[in-house]
């Protein structure tokens, strides 16, 4: 940015001071941080040596027996970072975020006390430490808070709705000397809290400096004023907020439409025609979005996409088949369809603990030289309680008799359990199995539904990110939103804006996480430049809460039709 205004401008640029929050308060703890007792020469842990440091101490504390019921490594580095940035007890955001850890509380409250030990022990800093220490220093020790504040006239600060409370004191207390301070940054789009950006911070500023000016940028450069009279009224309906209005001088632009589909499936075979008559008019497939407010949401779509051979990116949350739960509960249904797929009895077996590659070698072999394909597991004489409980789980299921869906209730029914054991983000998970349940019960035949499944392009990994501007490949771009914040596109379709999915059924018992939740409708609606599209399903079945959702998102409900055109559509 700095060389950049260098260019523009001259040469004084160079003289500015400029960076992260973290490369700022690194360089400044290097120069400063011995009144506090910091050597200049203290080592930076990097995410990666954190979880490494974290998970030595995650072995000391379960002894030499394996404690699968402890956090792994990097759950325990996300717990400690959200705590600092949060600035939250431990107990608070276990209990927020994790709760199904809560019985592990007091071995994570030491794991904790013994990882600042350690860092503080051999002089490590990591990235959370560089701004708590920065705080500490120029809160406790006035002479370098003059000097460091003195040496800097003027203080501005980029995306501010995105900081935490450390940040917002750093910044009060570096302009102690001279209260010069600009901030830019939008109220509205403020979304990150689970990050532990402090909504407050900006919306406080006026108050924290008396005498502010406040600028307001309203003329918007990216959407139709269609657009722009929606997410107009959207933002209204926040109980805290900068009053603003957007206007633009582009002309043209069609209505927003809000789409009632008749089922999931039928929302995805929509926005696939959408896309496709796009597209026939000259829109590239990278011109295009669609983002939705979690991961799994996008799973039916993924696969009608890959059915109509639309090439796809997927920008956060897991690409449907490459999710490491989705693949081991697809394999138990491939032993089904074909009871010699190797592969597949691999995946499963080595579930089972204490079975490992050459274990479920042998096992394999057993039941392959019955020729009783799924039945061999049966015959097979070992006393090994995985392995009796898989079995147990085959010989539940009469394939003949059973609905697809049937079949995959017990799957997941059966795997639940191993989910537990393998992943510590497991009710997240858990979801993802809920919405493939759902897509299985439109399939009359499971060797269908498998067929479906192996549609998927192998070569588009999950683990691709979305960089602006990068359009090698033409590929229709599916993003959840908060991946989508600072991007736009063409056209856009807001998936899922069913009550209870958008906004969350989660989010409805807590004011704070609803007002997020409007904020986020906004910042997905503002990205769409020309044409804007909310589907959702008519009627869906919540199966862990045993509900039915059947109404528009409540931050799109009852918005005029001159505003938001409603349609229904059938397939």
């Amino acid at each position: 940015m700095l060389q950049r205004a260098t260019r523009m401008l001259d040469s004084r640029c160079e003289n500015v001071a400029g960076g992260t929050f973290h490369s700022f308060a690194n360089l400044k703890l290097r120069q400063h941080g011995s009144a506090m007792g910091l050597p200049a020469n203290f080592a930076i842990l990097d995410r990666a040596d954190a979880e490494d440091l974290i998970g030595l101490l995650r072995k000391e504390a379960a002894g030499q027996a394996k404690d699968r019921s402890l956090p792994r490594k990097n759950t325990l580095a996300d717990i400690f970072s959200r705590a600092v940035n949060k600035s939250m007890p431990i107990q608070d955001v276990v209990g927020n975020d994790y709760p199904h850890f809560m019985d592990q509380l007091d071995t994570i409250t030491c794991l904790q006390a013994a990882y600042t030990r350690r860092k503080r022990d051999h002089h490590f800093l990591d990235y959370d430490d560089l701004l708590v220490c920065f705080q500490r220093l120029l809160q406790e020790f006035p002479d370098v808070r003059r000097r460091i504040s003195s040496a800097h006239r003027y203080v501005m600060v980029d995306e501010y709705q995105d900081t935490n409370r450390v940040q917002a004191e750093i910044l009060y207390l570096l302009t102690d000397a001279n209260k010069n301070i600009m901030v830019v940054g939008d109220d509205s789009q403020s979304i990150y809290a689970f990050r532990g950006a402090n909504f407050r911070n900006i919306l406080d500023f006026p108050s924290l400096f008396p005498g502010t000016r406040i600028i307001g940028l309203e003329e918007n450069y990216r959407s139709v004023q269609p657009i722009l009279d929606l997410t107009n009224i959207v933002i209204e309906r926040a109980q805290e907020k900068y009053a603003k209005h957007l206007f633009t001088r582009k002309a043209g632009g069609s209505t927003p439409q809000l789409i009632e589909a008749e089922d999931e499936n039928s929302q995805s075979l929509f926005i696939v025609q959408k896309i496709q008559e796009f597209a026939q008019r000259g829109v590239p497939l990278h011109r295009m979005a669609v983002l939705f407010r979690a991961g799994f949401h996008s799973f039916d779509l993924e696969i009608e996409l890959a059915r109509e051979g639309l090439a796809f990116i997927k920008v956060g949350g897991f690409k449907f088949t490459e999710s490491a739960h989705i693949k081991d509960v697809l394999a138990h249904l491939r032993v089904i369809a074909n009871p010699y797929d190797r592969i597949s009895w691999h995946r499963i077996l080595q579930l089972i603990e204490k079975v490992g590659p050459r274990s479920a070698q042998r096992i394999y072999d057993a039941i392959a030289a019955t020729d009783a394909g799924v039945a061999g597991l049966f015959t097979i004489r070992l006393k090994h309680p995985g392995i009796e409980r898989l079995a147990g789980l085959y010989q539940t299921i009469d394939p003949t008799a059973m609905r697809p869906v049937e079949i995959g209730a017990a799957v997941v029914q059966y795997y639940l359990p191993l989910l537990k054991q393998s992943f510590d983000d497991h009710p997240k998970r858990a979801k993802d199995l809920e919405q493939l349940l759902g897509i299985l019960e439109r399939y009359q035949r499971l060797d269908q539904f498998l067929t479906d499944m192996a549609l998927e392009p192998p070569n588009i990994s999950a683990e691709d990110r979305l960089v602006a501007g990068d359009v090698e490949e033409d590929r229709l771009v599916l993003s959840t939103i908060h991946s989508a914040k600072g991007l736009e596109w063409h056209s856009v379709f807001i998936i899922w804006a069913l009550d209870g999915r958008f906004p969350s059924l989660y989010a409805m018992s807590k004011d704070d996480d609803m007002e997020e939740e409007l904020r986020l409708m906004y910042v997905a609606a503002t990205r769409a430049q020309e044409h804007l599209f909310l589907t959702y399903p008519r009627q869906v079945y919540d199966r862990s809460l045993g509900i039915v959702l059947n109404r528009p998102s409540r931050f799109v409900d009852m918005i005029p039709r001159d505003i938001l055109e409603k349609r229904s559509v059938r397939y």
